[in-house]
């Protein structure tokens, strides 16, 4: 079994979702007392949220490189980034370490195709929804059309992210406002909807709509413990 490199703490409240997954997977594909072999790095969030929102975007990729590179001497094999928003310094990431990453939106987009899924909606924090870096690979490497809220539903999206779920709260409103959003999109032609970012699935679940939902929490610890089970 690879050991598993998880660069965490983006929120602590999403990373306890992948450890738990990444756990119960290798549980499931081995049985027994099969667990996970995983070597973690947990930066501290408030941190990196205050450098996102001030946009100062090489800063938080020196800290999440130097985090890296600690996961890498940890003896991981490969590396998962548990949080969609910082994949937008993945590629100064993946240049300061020599093993490889695994990136968030290749595991998602891989389901989607393998599903037949052409048109999604993608909620996340505004950085990701706005910003090309998550939409473009969907896009240009899947030849996915990436469909976002509009403006004050981005808002709301990226507010009740900060505010609320990586501050373990799940409020019954905000889960009523994501669910109309997750209903608009699907009204404007969305086959499903991306949870692009890794706290979401703490406010809805999949028997909470009939837009299909795509976990990418789920989805990327899913990818890590195939890839960590490959022979």
């Amino acid at each position: 079994m690879k050991t598993i490199g998880l660069l965490g703490g983006m929120s602590w409240e999403s990373t306890q979702s992948y450890y738990r997954a990444l756990n119960e997977g290798v549980k499931q594909a081995l049985g027994g007392l099969h667990s996970a072999k995983v070597a973690m790095v947990s930066v501290d969030f408030a941190e990196i949220e205050a450098l996102q929102h001030e946009g100062r975007w090489a800063e938080t990729a020196a800290i999440l490189s130097r985090a890296a590179q600690q996961v890498e001497r940890a003896g991981a094999d490969f590396l998962v980034i548990a949080t969609n928003t910082m994949h937008k310094v993945a590629p100064q990431i993946e240049a300061a370490i020599a093993i490889p990453l695994l990136h968030i939106a290749d595991a998602t987009a891989e389901r989607l195709v393998a599903d037949g899924i052409g048109r999604v909606g993608l909620l996340g924090t505004r950085f990701t929804m706005e910003q090309p870096f998550y939409k473009e690979l969907l896009t240009e490497r899947f030849g996915i059309e990436v469909l976002v809220p509009d403006e004050a539903q981005r808002e709301t999206v990226h507010r009740v992210i900060y505010e609320e779920l990586c501050l373990g709260r799940t409020e019954p409103a905000s889960k009523a406002a994501y669910l109309a959003i997750i209903a608009a999109l699907g009204e404007r032609g969305a086959e499903a909807v991306i949870l692009g970012c890794t706290e979401i699935a703490l406010l809805v679940q999949q028997a909470d709509t009939a837009v299909p939902l795509y976990d990418t929490t789920a989805l990327h610890a899913a990818r890590a413990v195939e890839r960590a089970l490959e022979a």
